[in-house]
């Protein structure tokens, strides 16, 4: 009996899927679990007796990052059933977004730009994200972390310095507004958790004029700035991927005569850290070295970490192992 293109494939998403999952080190009641989908469910599709859905694409190319792979399988299945089913493209669903977006999902990072300038003495912080409310709910807040750490992988040293210097909010200068160019609001912000090196934050969507919640379908950019001393902040950058995120971009400038050198390292909870897996790209600004990083649709929960040293001899951090991480 010949086996349909449908079957030909289903079986090859199953084949795909479970390709990744093993090469990820997974096993099939782990991916259920990330996936939010029931563990015989896994076993029914790589099994083939359950036929992939869209949704369940989505879930499994953004959990095991399969680089498209997973996603482009589907789609080849997808346009097997359409034909067999005679349907007209016109009719067909628009296609999906390469991350998938969790089951109520609310605020979406559509771009993240973040750029930090040192000027020997202070670091100081611009982050810019372009959001959209894909939720059923009005957005009235937005949550944003700064966490230091003088010495990592020495906390009792670490937390003994930031009880002698700890990191107050009056000191970070904290400005934020929201809105396209030429027309941006000023946000008010409220603290949620003041620690001497650990600080949430929430931006809040209004200011002595009224308010001016997101809500959903509609898009907006919330711009927040602020600077930390060097005796507080240090080599290292860090950016978490707490919401989905379709492009994230990094940008560290520092003075030339201090020679930096910069690198990176990634992990998540599907990796243990490796290398950054998109190169930093070296420019030159008149007195400054431009380092530049970017990468598409991260996975959720990821972390990429920059770090640097200055090896200009008797500089004032040159060497030195501690950083901050703002989310």
């Amino acid at each position: 009996m010949s086996v349909s293109p449908v079957e030909r494939a289903a079986e090859a998403f199953a084949n795909e899927l479970a390709r990744w999952r093993v090469d990820r080190g997974m096993t099939k009641k782990q991916l259920a679990a990330r996936m939010g989908f029931d563990p015989s469910y896994i076993s029914h599709i790589e099994g083939r007796r359950h036929r992939p859905t869209e949704d369940f694409a989505r879930r499994a190319e953004a959990v095991l990052a399969a680089s498209g792979a997973i996603w482009r399988r589907f789609q080849e299945y997808d346009e097997a059933r359409q034909v067999r089913g005679a349907m007209s493209l016109l009719t067909r669903e628009p296609a999906v977004p390469s991350q998938w977006l969790p089951p109520g999902a609310g605020l979406v990072i559509e771009l993240e730009e973040a750029r930090l300038t040192f000027d020997r003495n202070t670091y100081g912080l611009v982050v810019r994200r372009a959001l959209y409310n894909a939720g059923s709910d009005p957005v009235t807040r937005y949550l944003m972390r700064v966490a230091v750490d003088k010495y990592p992988g020495q906390p009792q040293r670490s937390n003994s310095h930031h009880r002698i210097h700890p990191l107050t909010t009056d000191e970070l200068g904290l400005v934020a507004e929201c809105g396209e160019p030429g027309a941006t609001e000023p946000m008010q912000w409220r603290v949620k958790v003041d620690r001497d090196a650990f600080k949430e934050i929430w931006l809040l969507f209004e200011n002595e004029d009224g308010r001016f919640p997101l809500y959903p379908g509609e898009r907006t950019t919330v711009e927040y700035s602020y600077s930390v001393s060097d005796l507080k902040w240090g080599t290292w950058f860090e950016r978490a991927v707490r919401l989905p995120t379709r492009r994230l971009v990094v940008q560290m400038r520092f003075p030339a005569q201090l020679s930096p050198q910069v690198w990176g390292v990634e992990t998540s909870m599907a990796a243990e850290e490796a290398p950054l897996r998109t190169p930093i790209i070296r420019e030159r600004d008149g007195d400054l070295e431009v380092f530049t990083w970017r990468t598409e649709d991260p996975t959720l929960n990821a972390r990429f970490q920059l770090q640097w040293r200055f090896r200009q001899a008797g500089s004032a951090n040159a060497g030195s192992a501690n950083g901050v991480s703002s989310r």
